[in-house]
């Protein structure tokens, strides 16, 4: 039996005609290889069988595990992640032969790095570059620019005044934005009306994200 690869574990052979944990994972990873490439892969274009689900998890942290091994290889995780899809509350490994379940403990992708792309012109109406685009950068690459089919969320967090922010990638795919990054954010807020109501949010792409009334804040 060929030696499993670095970020598989050691697993004993076979006791039946199904394949091994190893050799699921690396006839994914070969699928993958074929159907995705650079960047992305066409997933909403393919409709193969479903072969259930993988013990494969997307942490909190961005990490990736198999069988409880951490995946370390920067590339074999772009690799999954290139082949990664949304169906309603479930997230799958979808190639052209084969798509496997796999649980994501928060949001897959984890923004990492913002940075500010100016508008060309000031909007006078609220007094300032309104027209900016926030540009993020997650964990595995991926450059987002925040606008139209790239919004951002803002879930409750447990105490008072807190929120979770999440980043749309793609086809229902989010990047919950690190500690770092969402300080950042926060620096870039500020008041306008929505509603009728004062609200605390960020401008980027031409639309704005409200966070908070700004009363909870105290800048009303």
């Amino acid at each position: 039996m060929p030696a499993p690869a670095p970020d598989t574990p050691a697993i004993p052979p076979p006791t039946s005609n199904a394949p091994s944990p190893s050799g699921r994972l690396e006839a994914l990873m070969a699928a993958a290889r074929a159907g995705g490439g650079k960047g992305p892969a066409p997933v909403e274009l393919w409709n193969p069988p479903d072969c259930g689900d993988m013990d494969m998890v997307i942490r909190t942290d961005g990490s990736w595990t198999y069988m409880g091994t951490p995946i370390t290889r920067p590339a074999l995780v772009k690799l999954f992640a290139s082949v990664l899809a949304r169906e309603g509350d479930r997230f799958v490994l979808k190639t052209p032969v084969e798509k496997v379940g796999i649980r994501v403990e928060d949001a897959p992708f984890l923004a990492v790095d913002l940075a500010v792309e100016p508008a060309a012109e000031p909007d006078a109406a609220v007094g300032r570059t309104s027209n900016r685009t926030l540009v993020f950068r997650t964990n595995l690459d991926d450059v987002v620019r925040c606008g139209p089919g790239h919004e951002l969320r803002f879930v409750p967090g447990s105490g008072e005044g807190e929120v979770m922010p999440y980043l749309h990638v793609r086809r229902g795919l989010e990047a919950r934005l690190s500690r770092a990054v969402h300080l950042d954010l926060m620096d870039l807020g500020e008041v306008r009306e929505e509603g009728g109501v004062p609200m605390f949010g960020v401008a980027s792409g031409g639309l704005f994200f409200p966070i908070l009334p700004a009363a909870e804040l105290g800048l009303d």
